[in-house]
């Protein structure tokens, strides 16, 4: 079944549907379509397609780690990631992590490339899901970032 993301703005449609077949692909190991997916969403606005999924790699971490997140948390879930795919590039999905922990130092080293940001947090994202489905995150994250839009 495909999901549906008419309900959501213009803008957030690709990333969403993009994201959703990233994930599918990934779980069934259809690398074809998993590079197709990605490249995707390495082909739209990095500052949106981040955004979102950086929210939706929060949210993940905040719903595995209730209490809060602990360093060691942290290097548990980097190490799961790298565990399940070993094609996740640990450098880039610890940028990630921080990017979407807010303890990134954006005026530090420069930003890995579009497509190894979008393949490693599909990576991530796939492993926080564990075996959850996508489009609720995707949901909650955008419209969190509509809430946060609206408020600010």
């Amino acid at each position: 079944m495909t999901e549906s993301w008419r309900h959501l703005p213009a803008p957030a449609r690709p990333v969403a549907a993009s994201t959703t077949a990233a994930v599918t692909a990934l779980r069934k190991g259809d690398t074809a379509a998993f590079a197709a997916a990605g490249e995707r969403l390495a082909g739209l606005d990095p500052t949106q397609t981040g955004l979102i999924l950086g929210t939706v790699v929060r949210l993940l971490l905040e719903d595995g780690h209730p209490d809060g997140l602990t360093a060691d948390d942290v290097r548990a879930t980097l190490a799961g990631c790298v565990r399940s795919w070993p094609d996740a590039d640990p450098q880039v999905t610890l940028w990630l992590l921080a990017g979407a922990l807010g303890v990134l130092d954006e005026d530090g080293a420069a930003a890995p490339k579009p497509d190894a940001l979008v393949h490693n947090a599909i990576f991530l994202i796939t492993d926080l899901l564990t075996g959850r489905p996508v489009a609720p995150w995707l949901t909650a994250a955008l419209g969190e970032i509509e809430h946060t839009q609206l408020n600010d």
